[in-house]
């Protein structure tokens, strides 16, 4: 074992301070995370550990639209050719899943529906104060909204890869954005030489000090595809500054980790998941995920940077100053799907940190300026042994000295007993798909089904982390669920999926095959490094009473706040609930129409009342059941 640092740029170190647009969280929700550092934290304190079980609904409303929306809320309505507003070829299913994390800014309340709309309203009554539908066939990015305050716009991201700039009042385009106010980002430089390359957006980009940055998505297969660089645009008018390649090009460092040429026309190696940035010092920190093909690397020999890295950039320029790779040669999708901000208290000091988590929960802290590690990581042996051709595991892999959060390895006797139903069907699926131990980073097989932990859905997913600065804790909620399908040669030589992505669960049930805790809420007290609580999220309501605490496999993210509260949905078991933050103890627990794939948010009002949103729409680890944004506070 040796121990390892990040790589950093020397002109990094005299990083100068500048006027920050978010100087701290806001009493709102104006971003993503609530704050550009992604804390997902509110300063709020109305409702408290001792009061939250008083909670009550104030409003709900309904995103699917009817079979017009009133003209006067909506800008677009009657001028043809704009979805519902227009009548032309739109015709919703009766429910679709939102991953959809709203924002407040100056008393509106802004959504990006599943239904190809975009939707301000009056945050303390619901009430719909404009709309904006999508043009074409097109609709907004899965997971919000962006909002920029030096020219009061809200900016919308696309499936289909546009960006689109909303006067915040209005819902009107700002003409002076783009080609009237729209910008087309799936540029020929984006889609490789591939014109019909996949590329879009599931998450909203981020401005950092005037501004915007973009990741992307592209396709998990086959390898050749749009690329995952970043880049970043004009927030006033949409012009291209930089772009930062994720896959260096010849005669930049590190075009060396792609062997046999194989950067050439690389997808993958994207930010599907948010970004984060340090505002004060003009850094945006990019967690990049895993390349194309992320479950075989036979046609790609190396480490592959800057696959599952977080770079951290200069984001006026787009200039390079520090990276840590997380996992190298990825060959089990793990991404970096989490991130946030910390401050770090040691020996008297308060250190400027960044922390950040791929699917396997193991906890990477950096100090955010330098990029060197707050906690120990040391490059251990895993296992390479595979029967699949031209398949190059790297024999060492990145662990941090602090516990990892979720579960990742497997044995032959570790089978779930909740029921004996459920056992024999599990010990039934094992025997037929010839389910094979694992350690961490295994690499997958031909003649059989590794359990790999995690599996695409985590350990960690997209929803990541909650940082409570007051009390130093950085809280996330987990899965235990593992891959399991063996591999399988596809015709062009390639290897895939034989079963595709499948799970070590019963598809029916959703209950995992191994002992549970299935789904965990942690706490982490990033000072030390230890883990202050972690506790079963998520209840089997099928099972007996006594045996339902399981756990649940979810999909969604926290949001903490000062009085000592962490919220968080995610489970399939409709429910949102909130917590205290320093024992993980259960306050407040309340059983929606859908379950919670996003992060809610709490926010004060202009009446000066606190309020807890969640959209509960379920679709992400379950049907959707609902098309409600529901909205909570204390009684008056």
């Amino acid at each position: 074992m040796k121990k390892i640092a990040a790589l950093i740029a020397p002109v990094l170190l005299g990083a100068a301070l500048l006027p920050s647009q978010a100087a701290g969280p806001s009493t709102e929700w104006p971003t993503y995370g609530n704050d550009q550092g992604g804390m997902r934290f509110s300063p709020l304190t109305q409702i408290t550990p001792a009061n939250v079980a008083k909670l009550e609904k104030a409003w709900t409303f309904n995103m699917r639209p009817a079979y017009l929306d009133n003209p006067a809320a909506n800008p677009q309505a009657g001028r043809g050719g704009r979805g519902p507003a227009g009548g032309r070829g739109f015709t919703p299913p009766r429910f679709a899943g939102s991953q959809m994390t709203p924002l407040v800014v100056n008393g509106l309340m802004f959504l990006a529906t599943p239904y190809r709309r975009v939707t301000a309203l009056n945050a303390e009554t619901g009430k719909q104060v404009w709309a904006y539908d999508i043009p074409g066939n097109d609709a907004p990015s899965t997971r919000g909204v962006e909002y920029w305050a030096g020219g009061n716009r809200v900016i919308v991201s696309t499936r289909d890869g546009k960006i689109i700039a909303l006067d915040a009042k209005t819902g009107e385009p700002i003409t002076s954005f783009g080609e009237k106010g729209i910008l087309n980002t799936r540029t020929p430089e984006i889609l490789n030489g591939l014109p019909n390359a996949a590329f879009g957006y599931s998450t909203p980009p981020l401005v950092v000090n005037n501004v915007l940055v973009t990741g992307g998505r592209v396709q998990e297969q086959p390898t050749k595809g749009a690329s995952g660089d970043i880049r970043g645009w004009d927030i006033r008018t949409g012009k291209l500054l930089w772009t930062f390649h994720s896959v260096p090009r010849p005669g930049e460092k590190f075009n060396e980790t792609w062997g046999n040429n194989s950067w050439q026309q690389r997808s993958g190696v994207n930010i599907w998941t948010y970004l984060v940035a340090d505002t004060a010092r003009d850094i945006v920190y990019l967690p990049i995920g895993a390349p194309a093909f992320d479950r075989w690397g036979g046609d790609r020999p190396g480490t592959n940077l800057y696959s599952d890295s977080v770079v951290a950039v200069n984001a006026k320029t787009g200039k390079y100053l520090w990276h840590f790779q997380t996992v190298h040669h990825d060959i089990w999708d793990v991404d970096l799907p989490g991130i946030s901000l910390i401050e770090v208290k040691r020996n008297g000091k308060t250190i400027p940190g960044v922390a950040v988590m791929n699917k396997m929960a193991i906890l990477f802290m950096f100090n955010r300026v330098t990029g060197e590690p707050l906690y120990e990581i040391t490059e251990k042996p895993v296992p390479t042994a595979t029967d699949i051709p031209d398949e190059k595991a790297w024999p060492t892999q990145p662990f941090s000295v602090t516990p990892p959060l979720g579960k990742l390895s497997w044995e032959r006797g570790d089978i779930s007993n909740v029921t004996p139903e459920h056992r024999a069907w599990c010990e039934k699926f094992i025997a037929d798909k010839n389910a094979m131990p694992s350690q961490p980073f295994q690499p997958l097989r031909i003649d059989g089904a590794v359990v790999s932990f995690p599996g695409s859905l985590g350990g960690v997913d997209w929803g990541g982390t909650a940082f409570d600065p007051k009390r130093g804790l950085l809280i996330v909620n987990t899965n235990n669920l593992a891959h399991f399908s063996a591999q399988v040669l596809r015709p062009d030589g390639s290897y895939g999926m034989k079963d595709g992505y499948q799970y070590f669960w019963n598809a029916q049930t959703k209950m995992p095959c191994q002992s549970g805790p299935w789904g965990q809420f942690n706490a982490v007290d990033v000072n030390t490094g230890k883990i202050v609580w972690q506790v079963p999220l998520g209840i089997t309501e099928e099972l007996p009473a006594g045996q339902q605490n399981t756990g649940r496999v979810g999909l969604g993210n926290p949001m903490v706040t000062a009085s000592g509260l962490a919220f968080v949905g995610a489970t399939d078991d409709f429910r949102l609930r909130a917590f205290d933050s320093t024992n993980g103890k259960e306050l407040w627990v309340v059983k929606l129409a859908g379950g919670v794939n996003s992060g809610p948010i709490t926010w004060r009002g202009r009446s000066g009342r606190q309020y807890v949103t969640a959209v509960a729409t379920g679709g992400a680890n379950g049907p959707a059941t609902s098309d409600e944004v529901v909205t909570f506070a204390l009684p008056k």
